[in-house]
């Protein structure tokens, strides 16, 4: 089949804008799930926290996405994308601003169960409306850096969290957590006035509505035959969450969320608590604790960068194998020498957060490829909600696995879970690169994709 309108387009101003705004949740979602690492010290002194208190606190907004992309999934299916892309923001600078009135740990534990709803919801709805404004040609290296943007707030969070630190004291810890807020205004003013998925508005029979919205989105109205290819390619289909349970998408479902589980799982338990997990090696406790932490994301943010170009020459399903083996060793390192010279577990460190930056790029791009457009948001919020028990148990057990059973035994497990990771991801992971939307999302044996598609 020829190409569609969206994917005959050069990637241009349209799509870079569509990317920054489309980046706010990742962004959003690296900067509030490592903040509260930054916080815990001091809210853990003032509000008395225990280590099944701070268990709590650490897990409580991954529980949050959970929920949120469960329910917020099939809603972004129903309503569109454009709807819930300025609402899900609204409700994360509120929870964010409630952080400024807490006094007690129940009351944490809400307000960072609020904030990661939030976050749970923009999951499917940005990550469906930007994969599906983009060319095949760039999907792949495009949804991938989108991944990355999670580091850059990971790393901006530790960022203020030094400064707050060096000049405010643990006492700002409220400030600390509420400073979400502000990126999450700037995020929500820009995204007024984004066009809606003209994919989504042909699935729900709004043919001059999507007219309207490739108008908007490349400056010239498309023809009748552009409008009717496109249209071919998304025939009008109710949303129902049980078609990602049934015939060929059951597999690809848990594939898409039993990766990413596996990805999440040891290391949001590791950058919750990296300060404590760094000082258990023998780096200095305090703020330089946190300057570690910043230099370890930004390293992990560095390894997203050559698997943009290798998602899209190499394939996908090569990156995700190889960076869970590269995991699953440095753990494994890490584990069976816990009282290992300084040297050789910033070595270990280093391996490990490049390699986990490399293959967390697969986490917005096959979850979006593998479903069509009429369950794509519901499968994003499913495949991050699977996710995020991996991780909220990790995080939940990493402070008392630590207490119970000690550095190498922890690092173990961490490792365990990331060689299951590399065995789902060799058992199921398909190839999809340089293949159209509507072409990923098909059921069935899959065109190969023309020599040059991924590498343009």
């Amino acid at each position: 089949m020829d190409q569609s309108i969206i994917d005959k387009q050069p990637y241009g101003r349209f799509h870079r804008k569509l990317f920054v705004l489309s980046s706010g949740g990742p962004f959003l979602d690296g900067y509030i799930l490592s903040i509260i690492a930054v916080a815990m010290v001091g809210a853990s002194d003032e509000l008395r926290l225990t280590s099944f208190d701070e268990g709590l606190v650490g897990a409580a907004a991954l529980v949050g996405v959970l929920v949120g992309g469960l329910v917020f999934g099939p809603v972004t299916d129903r309503v569109g994308r454009q709807l819930m892309y300025t609402i899900d923001l609204i409700a994360l600078i509120v929870a964010s601003a409630l952080a400024l009135v807490v006094t007690d740990a129940w009351q944490l534990i809400a307000v960072r169960f609020l904030a990661g709803i939030a976050i749970g919801a923009d999951h499917p709805i940005a990550t469906a409306l930007l994969a599906e404004w983009l060319p095949s040609h760039r999907r792949g290296r495009t949804m991938g850096a989108l991944v990355g943007t999670w580091f850059i707030g990971a790393s901006v969070s530790y960022g203020v969290g030094y400064v707050f630190s060096v000049f405010a004291g643990p006492d700002a810890w409220r400030w600390v957590l509420a400073s979400a807020a502000v990126p999450g205004i700037v995020f929500l003013l820009a995204r007024i006035g984004t066009p809606e998925s003209p994919r989504w508005l042909l699935r729900h029979n709004r043919r001059d509505d999507a007219r309207e919205a490739l108008k908007t989105a490349f400056g010239r109205y498309p023809s009748e035959e552009e409008l009717n290819q496109l249209a071919e390619t998304e025939p009008p289909q109710s949303a129902r969450m049980r078609d990602l349970f049934t015939g060929g998408y059951l597999g690809r479902t848990l594939f898409a969320g039993g990766f990413w589980a596996c990805q999440v799982a040891p290391a949001f338990a590791i950058w919750t608590f990296y300060p404590v997990v760094l000082g258990a090696y023998g780096f200095e406790q305090g703020d330089t604790a946190l300057l570690w932490s910043l230099i370890v994301s930004l390293v992990t943010l560095a390894g997203c960068y050559p698997c943009l170009r290798w998602v899209d020459t190499l394939g996908r399903r090569p990156v995700l194998i190889w960076t869970f083996v590269a995991v699953a060793a440095s753990m494994t390192v890490l584990g069976l020498f816990p009282g290992m010279a300084m040297g050789l577990a910033i070595v270990m460190f280093v391996v490990n957060a490049l390699a986990l930056g490399g293959g967390n790029t697969l986490q917005y791009i096959y979850p979006t490829e593998l479903f069509p457009t009429h369950i794509r948001g519901t499968a994003m919020g499913v495949a991050s909600s699977i996710s995020r028990i991996g991780a909220a148990a990790g995080t939940y057990l990493l402070p008392i696995g630590l207490d119970h059973l000690g550095l190498g035994p922890t690092m173990l497990a961490g490792g365990a879970i990331a060689l299951a990771g590399c065995l789902i991801s060799v058992a199921w992971a398909p190839e999809t690169k340089g293949l159209a939307l509507h072409e990923t999302a098909a059921v069935g044996p899959r065109p190969v994709a023309k020599a040059t598609s991924g590498v343009r």
